[in-house]
């Protein structure tokens, strides 16, 4: 029989924590597939487990007997890491904890009580609308048991944690008839439930030896589970996140001026730090208003309605992820669900989630604008971490396809972060040796392949012999911006200059981004160019072209047009503005043109 715990100091709470996170941990998968609420789009699991993962790598660094100062710790990590309206609340209810708990360096029943009420309360008033049925009621009613049985003198956590859970497990279930969302999918809230599974791990460990270490819990497969729930047009399409700093935050005065932004707003943290989730149709807005705040980190915006629809997606069984860097239409994007991982652009101390945070002709506008030249720089591997979580998590395989290795660490990032997932063995990650348009005609290739239910493996033979087969040429605006960014010498330029050359730029089979030629004369350069290309392509191939131009668009159809009447196998083509990875260097004016053979050949 177990013997009594009447305290907990910071080594045993430590010890109780970490093994609820492992339970929490094996059960994200499941939590996926019952996510229905706010948003129907299977990530609450993958949210819950990357908070919470945060905490147990915390408390695994260093250990700290005085409870108060783990839970103060506890606390940080959740709000560093939080993911998802869950994660954020999650947070929230550990920093509330952690200050009640601040001065205790073991905890008796009634020490923790009190500390668990004071978490409740301030998860609930992290949230703008407060909405019953969620993981703030269960959070809730644990709370008010555990208040009501220390009160009574009950001393033994063992007896507190066994009783407490049951009143948590019975706010659960009545979850399902709470909210019309859980009701109509038949689940519970995956939020809820996330909270039960820690508390249940929590007095697993218990029963066995509290001061003992917990093991590590084993993955649940929910392979043979229908996600719940069905893909709705969403209100506000981006679940938008980023971290203010600063020394003295005004929370009460950026709540009202985030709650007329958009909806699920959830506001955790402190004077010092403070942690934003909300669901927006325009995240630069979120990110414009946190800046005026304090210095603005980890932003992130999630394309909410892409997820839901690859989260219910039944046919096909591969996803395809890609970088910012690669240009694709949005029809395209979305017809084909393809998922895009941004990069980060900064004009000084202005950081921007590349097209999310800034739209191409945005980009270009700032570019001409500001003096200062911007830098663009690869997204951490976390953020490669939380997609490849969610999308292994719904299909067999993901392929994630990269800009050149040679130009940006982007694809050693996603490989990083493939290395830390669940189900590593399910993802692939491709060196496109391409850049924009080119990179992008890949991607279509590898998710049109996709959605004809083609696997993993059939769908990367394809796209590796293509690899080689597609390039990318460009001809920049004005070496001005590559001047300003370094890329050229001034004597280059005034050189260029005075013999009227211009350089086109092509990829290279080995990833290289380089000089191809070179045009002589300013004028009739789309002319010289389209010749140009269509030498290098072959005369009985037919071909997909793309094309993206930086405030070029005329010049840009002008330019299909002619590559039309110059090669008369050109299968498909799109135009479209360009992305910022070689506008940065051309400026307005410049033109991109992707090249590939097309499937019929």
């Amino acid at each position: 029989m177990s013997q009594p715990v009447l305290e907990l100091n910071g080594a045993r709470l430590s010890r109780l924590l970490r093994a609820g996170i492992q339970r929490l941990l094996a059960d994200r998968e499941h939590l996926n597939r019952i996510n229905v609420f706010p948003v129907a789009d299977g990530d609450t699991g993958t949210n819950m487990a990357l908070t919470m993962s945060a905490v147990l790598t915390s408390l695994r660094r260093a250990a700290d007997d005085h409870a108060g100062t783990t839970l103060a710790r506890a606390a940080d990590a959740a709000l560093d890491g939080a993911r998802g309206n869950s994660g954020a609340i999650l947070a929230q209810f550990l920093l509330g904890m952690g200050d009640s708990a601040a001065s205790h360096a073991a905890l008796s029943t009634a020490q923790f009580a009190t500390a668990v009420t004071n978490g409740a309360s301030y998860a609930r008033e992290s949230l703008s609308e407060p909405r019953e049925g969620t993981v703030l009621t269960v959070i809730t009613d644990f709370a008010a048991e555990t208040a009501r049985l220390a009160a009574t003198g009950l001393h033994d956590y063992l007896s507190l944690f066994s009783q407490a859970l049951h009143k948590a497990r019975t706010s659960l279930q009545r979850t399902a008839e709470q909210l019309e969302e859980l009701r109509a999918a038949r689940v519970v809230d995956a939020g809820a439930q996330g909270f039960v599974d820690l508390l249940e791990g929590m007095l697993e460990h218990l029963h066995k030896d509290v001061d003992a270490e917990p093991a590590e819990a084993l993955i649940h497969s929910a392979d043979n589970e229908v996600t719940a729930g069905e893909v709705h047009d969403l209100s506000h399409r981006f679940c938008t996140e980023c971290t203010i700093t600063g020394d003295n935050i005004d929370r009460r005065r950026l709540r009202e001026q985030l709650a007329t932004l958009g909806s699920s707003l959830v506001l955790a943290g402190t004077a010092r730090k403070a942690k934003i989730h909300i669901h927006v149709n325009d995240p630069a807005e979120v990110f414009f208003v946190a800046s005026q705040f304090g210095v603005l980190t980890a932003q992130k915006a999630d394309d909410m309605q892409r997820q839901q629809q690859a989260a219910h997606d039944r046919r096909r069984r591969v996803a395809i992820v890609t970088d910012s860097v690669a240009d694709i239409p949005d029809e395209l994007l979305d017809e084909l669900g393809i998922h895009i991982v941004p990069l980060r652009i900064q004009f000084g101390e202005q950081s921007y989630l590349d097209k999310v945070g800034l739209s191409a002709q945005e980009f270009l506008a700032e570019l001409v604008r500001n003096p200062q030249h911007p830098k663009t720089s690869q997204p951490p591997p976390g953020d490669f971490r939380r997609q490849f979580e969610i999308l292994a998590s719904h299909f067999d395989s993901v392929i994630s396809i990269h800009v050149t290795g040679k130009v940006s660490g982007t694809h050693n990032a996603a490989q990083s972060a493939a290395g830390w997932v669940q189900r590593s063995n399910s993802i692939e990650v491709l060196d496109s040796f391409n850049v924009s348009i080119g990179q992008g005609l890949l991607a279509i290739r590898a998710a049109e392949l996709a959605s004809q239910g083609l696997n993993a493996d059939q769908i990367m033979a394809t796209i590796r012999k293509l690899i080689p087969l597609t390039r990318t040429y460009a001809l920049i605006g004005s070496m001005e911006y590559a001047v300003r960014g370094g890329r050229v010498k001034p004597a280059v330029r005034s050189i260029a200059n005075a013999l009227s050359l211009s350089p086109v730029l092509a990829t290279h089979p080995d990833g290289r981004i380089a000089p191809a030629g070179m045009l002589f004369g300013r004028r009739n350069r789309p002319d010289k160019l389209v010749r140009f290309i269509v030498s290098r392509m072959k005369r009985g191939e037919s071909y997909r072209v793309g094309i993206g131009h930086a405030d070029a668009e005329a010049g840009a159809h002008d330019l299909l047009e002619q590559l039309r009447r110059a090669h008369s196998k050109i299968e498909s083509a799109y135009v479209m503005p360009l992305g910022s990875t070689l506008s940065v260097h051309g400026g307005p004016g410049t033109l991109v043109v992707g090249v590939q053979p097309a499937p019929s050949s």
